[in-house]
């Protein structure tokens, strides 16, 4: 609870909307939907947004409904609908773009621009963002590369105020790879 509080006051300190507000203005979430820090959800076109379940956007996403590019020499902006799936993961920094659909079981890399559909089961990344895999696929990678990469719980992370003798000994652990924590 104290949290979830904490995290309202600290968005609105940056000037972020909350969730709660976007969903008020019209824009659909499913369950389990988790924005982390210094998300932007098109606040003036929310309602064209549907977000499914399960979808987590990691800090800095961008998510837009509109385009404004048109806005000086038009007269008009352009709008679309954008559509993101179930069971999506939406690495840091990365930007939707208008009328783009996520199929479902899809995750997109940090830091890429999506510009065209994405669909099912698929890992896409890079600007513009394209499919490079198959979201098992990598996944079934991952797992198979924690067999021997090392593996640290929830009490290595910041959350638990980790030690500094614990951050150093992560540093020497992950000195000659990849590792994995809870």
């Amino acid at each position: 609870m104290y949290r979830n509080l904490i995290a309202n006051i600290k968005s609105k300190l940056r000037g972020e909307v909350t969730t709660n507000s976007l969903v008020k203005r019209g824009l659909k979430v499913g369950k389990n939907f988790k924005r982390l820090d210094r998300c932007i959800i098109d606040y003036s076109h929310c309602w064209l947004i549907t977000i499914g379940d399960n979808v987590t956007l990691a800090p800095r996403v961008h998510i837009l409904a509109h385009d404004a590019s048109t806005k000086n020499k038009l007269n008009y902006t352009k709008i679309s609908l954008v559509n993101i799936g179930d069971d999506v993961f939406i690495g840091a920094g990365s930007i939707i773009l208008p009328g783009v659909k996520i199929g479902n079981n899809v995750i997109i890399g940090a830091g890429s621009v999506v510009t065209k559909n994405i669909p099912d089961n698929c890992l896409a990344v890079g600007n513009p963002a394209r499919v490079v895999g198959n979201t098992n696929d990598y996944l079934e990678k991952n797992n198979k590369e924690m067999e021997h990469r090392p593996i640290f719980n929830e009490q290595w992370t910041d959350r638990n105020n980790i030690s500094i003798d614990k951050k150093q000994e992560m540093i020497n652990k992950l000195k000659d790879g990849i590792g994995y924590v809870e």
